[in-house]
């Protein structure tokens, strides 16, 4: 179906699923496994729609618990772009061969990529321990303890890392492309596990876990000015450490931890203790599989943007990882879990 097509049919669902009359409906970012496109309505109300075409191997079930957790979220103040349900209170709605999901648009709001400062920190630090004294407790389970080298094995990190490194040596990949990418990734990877293994030895033996945002990295932080607009691109519901979640953030792009974040007073009472650690359990991000998201590569776009998908800069690198190796979204997806 071409992207013509396609944007018909989408205008269609929404008139008829959606109840949104659409003035206007344009491509927007792409995402790693789906099309995305902006719509207008009648009321100047303006929609942010996930496309999931069929053959994409999607799994439509935990695109709704991840479109669930995002409102249980924002039920509990956080903010959270809100989820435009069906006719039917479906939070998907599917027709013509096309399945999409539609959520209030975030306008004139930038993401956290290019690192917090000032005011900002605080903002950040606010909203991520108010999402995590939200999610903390979510039906999926309460906080519990799990031994530290349960969320950052060294050793397995090693062992996956080899793994893909032999493979790439085994049928070395073209120059330039998204698996040359992987594997000049992997290789920088292993090369710092001895100083990842040597910053874990200071944590403690175990460390609490919860239900998680699961993706809470800069692309998915709209910020508009000093305050957080949206937290967006939620994924269904897991346990990790609330610590390594926020440390992502604090990795990111800062040097080092900051002072004051102000996100302490909202933490879930049983995580406070692990609050400290953050840069420790992240400090396996730049290197340990699950931590940060693919922003090695990166274009030289870096305009404001508004709402999900990661925006423009990381879906600008998708596409071209896309060309490069052919390969369905969930193959990237997997990558990601690696590499990441």
């Amino acid at each position: 179906m071409s992207s013509e097509a396609e944007a018909m049919v989408v205008a269609g669902i929404l008139a008829l699923l959606n109840r949104i009359a659409p003035t206007a409906v344009s491509q927007g970012p792409a995402g790693t496994a789906t099309r995305n496109y902006l719509a207008e309505d009648r009321e100047g109300g303006r929609w942010f729609v996930k496309a999931y075409p069929r053959g994409t191997n999607m799994d439509m079930d935990r695109e709704r618990q991840a479109l669930a957790l995002g409102e249980a979220a924002r039920r509990a103040g956080v903010s959270v772009p809100a989820v435009r349900r069906t006719v039917t209170g479906e939070m998907i709605a599917s027709a013509g061969g096309l399945s999409v999901s539609v959520t209030q648009y975030i306008a004139d709001a930038e993401t956290a990529e290019g690192g917090l400062s000032g005011g900002r920190w605080a903002a950040v630090g606010e909203t991520v321990g108010r999402l995590h004294r939200a999610l903390a407790s979510h039906p999926v389970g309460p906080p519990h303890p799990v031994v530290a080298r349960a969320v950052c094995d060294v050793a397995r990190a090693r062992r996956r890392l080899e793994e893909l490194l032999a493979r790439c040596a085994a049928a070395p990949p073209p120059r330039g492309g998204f698996a040359a990418w992987c594997a000049r990734t992997a290789e920088q990877r292993r090369a710092a596990l001895p100083e990842v293994a040597a910053r874990l030895e200071k944590l403690p033996a175990t460390l609490m876990t919860q239900v998680v945002h699961g993706d809470l990295a800069s692309p998915n932080l709209l910020l508009r000015g000093e305050a957080v607009a949206a937290v967006i691109d939620f994924r269904p519901p897991s346990h990790r450490s609330a610590a390594w979640e926020f440390g992502r953030i604090v990795l990111d792009r800062a040097p080092s931890w900051p002072a004051r974040t102000n996100g302490s007073r909202a933490w879930p009472a049983p995580l406070t203790p692990t609050r400290r650690h953050p840069p420790r359990l992240a400090a396996r991000g730049r290197l340990v599989p699950g931590l940060l998201g693919l922003s090695p590569v990166r274009t030289t776009e870096r305009s404001r943007r508004g709402h999900p998908g990661a925006g423009g800069v990381r879906a600008c690198a998708a596409r071209g990882r896309r060309r490069a190796v052919g390969a369905p979204g969930r193959s990237e997806e997997a990558l990601r879990d690696v590499l990441c």
